[in-house]
């Protein structure tokens, strides 16, 4: 689980995130409690609730509330990482519209306006390729993995 959280940390993840990422994707059930994640971690409930706070912004983990209480449970899902790609083709999309922008009002002949043009060239590739890719994924996970 710590070589998993070191990983995430070294592709760019804040740390915290990473470790309680890493615990949540290695527990069986793929849910646990503040408590159980600070037990577990050996931090503090602010820790675990930063953590969470950010992990779920980024589509990685959802927030639970356990049937009868207050408190709350924090679920990786088996698809978290096809929810979480796939939520950045959003921003992908938002920073075509800004560079389609840029390159009208620079004008595609000038230089810079030749990098944006590059640029959103690029980003506009991504999107098909995330797509198309996804769609793979949807099929390879059914065959492999079955309805859920």
């Amino acid at each position: 689980m710590e070589g998993f959280a070191a990983q995430l940390v070294e592709a760019g993840m804040q740390r915290m995130p990473a470790r309680v990422f890493a615990a949540l994707l290695s527990s069986d059930p793929g849910t646990l409690t503040s408590a159980e994640l600070g037990e577990q971690l050996q931090v503090s409930p602010a820790a675990v609730s930063g953590a969470v706070r950010y992990l779920a912004q980024q589509h990685m983990v959802s927030r639970e509330r356990e049937p009868g209480s207050r408190r709350e449970r924090y679920r990786v899902h088996g698809d978290q990482w096809y929810k979480a790609l796939t939520s950045r083709e959003t921003v992908i999309r938002r920073w075509e519209a800004a560079l389609r922008e840029g390159v009208d009002s620079l004008g595609a002949d000038s230089p810079a306006g030749r990098r944006m043009a590059e640029t959103l060239a690029f980003f506009e590739f991504l999107d098909g390729e995330i797509t198309a890719m996804m769609e793979r994924w949807q099929v390879h996970r059914e065959e492999r993995f079955g309805g859920r």
